[in-house]
């Protein structure tokens, strides 16, 4: 009697282990993956499933670091630089004047490091104020 619950959740699981699944490319490159093929037009690939589960692999390092692993670790990718245009340097100014107020305030100020949202001390609070004031100086007060 215990037997036949087993059997049948066993039977209800199978088509799991077995699903199809679409994968395709939209027009920006972004890859899809979806249980239900795309709209009609749309050049796609059917995957099927086995059931079992790969390692993720880690990602390959950069191409300029290939000869050197641990110095792709070492060094963070750095972000594109903006162009210095008037209106990405008000967004930039409004944007530093209210940190500035939000740091020079007596609420609570967070911030993410790492992910985690952390709590200021005094002393963080301080060298967040100095820098936010050092980049106001920099590219807000002079013309």
């Amino acid at each position: 009697m215990r037997r036949l619950p087993l059997v049948l959740v066993l039977l209800l699981l199978t088509p799991l282990a077995f699903a199809q699944v679409y994968k395709w490319t939209d027009t920006g490159g972004t890859v899809h993956y979806s249980e239900t093929p795309p709209a009609t037009g749309t050049n796609y690939k059917k995957i099927q499933t086995t059931g079992s589960a790969d390692p993720i692999a880690m990602p390959a390092p950069a191409a300029h670091n290939a000869g050197n692993p641990s110095e792709a670790s070492a060094k963070p990718s750095t972000p594109n630089p903006v162009a210095d245009t008037p209106e990405n340097r008000t967004t930039l100014c409004a944007s530093l004047k209210a940190n500035l107020a939000t740091l020079q305030g007596s609420a609570p100020v967070v911030m993410q490091q790492g992910g985690k949202n952390v709590a200021l001390d005094d002393s963080q609070r301080k060298v967040q104020t100095a820098t936010a004031q050092a980049q106001y100086e920099q590219y807000c007060q002079n013309p």
